[in-house]
């Protein structure tokens, strides 16, 4: 069954041509600038090659799960313009594309391993695995499974079984012989297992780890690279032994470099502030968040000034180029998103089928932070509208659309407000940039 199995897609994944990339998230909490620079990277890498973007959710951390968070996650690549070509939303020839929905494939795969001798069953308690812990830790040792379980013969095997008693699934590490090359970081250490115990791959609950469920559904899907955070550099030598195991080829592998806070500290899901969706609420714009992210971490040639401008997304993948990525960390520079939102302001405010758009956030946002009695009604007419926005681009007065119901704009919708700025004409608008607006005692006056 195994070997009818995976020849059929071994044999599907070599006729697949064309770049096959994917975006693998945990749904435990929700898409924030590590993951998403990390979804951008592997679109546009793809789009690059002419190849596929293919979206994946591995929740098998079923205790950690959020709910509505796989969901929403694909949403988020679809606001970001980043749609998946495959996903548990599109579907695809190589679903399905949640690992909880394929959790029959991995047990087929771990008994096949178990029978060629590369992975064994594994009793210990939580009790003797935090006692093995706590010894090494005393004796100044790094701390790792002894691999007390590897030597069990299947007899004994059996009679615990018989005797109730519950196991893991672990993997037998060895040496890795042939070099192991990254497209970013060149020669990675192979011989880093030997310095670790045999990882689980199949825990109590019969989800698997990691380490099993990503090289299986990486295999069976076709994926021809592997761009994933440097995080998981020091696994990529366990990955390939398991496809050595499995008698597989890997993909080629890319580890993107780690994005910090501006203070350097690493980036949480249960950060607030570099969420997605906080960016959105606040009225930050894809292509600005994209702008921001290109800034951390290379991998776009000098065809292209990412430094000052916007791209779209077109235009970052053909400029985009893995040898270009840089091996150290990036500070978010949050200062530098404002600029980008106010470039992706301006260009908005240029776009005749956008403006639509923009007039109806403009009006919701007066409704909801100007105090009713004081709007004039004339200046939520659509003309009224499309001066101010034409005004406030002007001169980049603003970088954020909510800024206009700010209190110091409060004289743009109020009836008390200066005639002048009713009579603002779009094709002068630049002009009243060299006014200095001076807001006292509630009065405008323009020197």
């Amino acid at each position: 069954m195994f070997s009818k199995f995976s020849r059929r897609f071994f044999h599907l994944s070599c006729r697949t041509r064309n770049v096959r990339v994917r975006f693998a998230p945990s749904p435990t909490g929700y898409i924030h600038l590590g993951g998403l620079r990390t979804a951008l990277y592997n679109f546009l890498f793809a789009k690059a090659n002419n190849g596929q973007f293919i979206l994946r959710i591995e929740d098998t951390d079923q205790k950690r799960l959020v709910p509505g968070a796989a969901n929403q996650l694909e949403m988020d690549l679809d606001w970001m313009g980043l749609s998946p070509d495959e996903s548990p939303m599109k579907n695809g020839t190589f679903g399905p594309y949640t690992q909880s929905e394929r959790l029959c494939l991995y047990n087929q795969f771990v008994v096949e391993l178990i029978k060629s001798g590369h992975a064994y069953h594994c009793f210990c308690s939580e009790r003797r695995l935090e006692f093995v812990k706590k010894e090494a830790i005393r004796e100044g040792a790094i701390p790792r499974y002894d691999n007390r379980c590897r030597q069990l013969s299947s007899s004994q095997v059996e009679e615990k079984k018989q005797h109730g008693m519950t196991s893991c699934i672990r993997f037998k590490l060895s040496s890795l012989e042939e070099p192991l090359q990254d497209l970013v970081y060149g020669d990675v250490d192979r011989n880093a297992v030997l310095h670790e115990g045999d990882p689980v791959i199949m825990k109590q609950d019969g989800y698997p780890t990691y380490h099993l469920a990503n090289v299986i559904d990486d295999h069976l899907m076709g994926i021809t690279h592997v761009l994933r955070g440097t995080e998981w550099l020091v696994s990529t030598a366990k990955h390939v032994l398991l496809y050595k195991a499995f008698g597989w080829h890997p993909p080629r592998f890319a580890h993107l470099p780690l994005i910090t806070n501006a203070d350097g500290t690493k980036l949480s899901k249960r950060q607030d502030d570099i969420r997605l969706d906080y960016f959105r609420s606040q009225g930050f714009y894809p292509e600005a968040i994209i702008g921001l992210l290109c800034l951390v971490g290379g991998g776009f040639s000098s065809s292209i000034d990412i430094q000052q401008n916007l791209h779209s997304l077109p235009e970052l993948a053909k400029s985009f180029n893995l040898g270009c990525v840089t091996t150290h960390s990036g500070r978010l520079d949050m200062t530098r998103l404002d600029n980008f939102n106010r470039l992706a302001l301006q260009n908005r405010i240029s776009q005749p089928e956008k403006m639509d758009e923009m007039r109806k956030q403009l009006s919701h946002l007066v409704y909801e932070n100007i105090p009713h009695s004081s709007i004039d009604k004339e200046m939520l007419q659509d003309a009224s509208l499309l001066k101010v926005l034409h005004w406030a681009s002007s001169e980049g007065r603003i970088h954020l659309l909510r800024q206009l119901t700010d209190p110091h704009m409060g004289f743009l919708w109020s009836s008390q407000r200066n005639p002048i700025i009713s009579k603002i004409d779009p094709s002068t608008a630049s002009m009243f940039c060299i006014f200095p607006i001076l807001i006292s005692f509630g009065t405008v006056a323009f020197l």
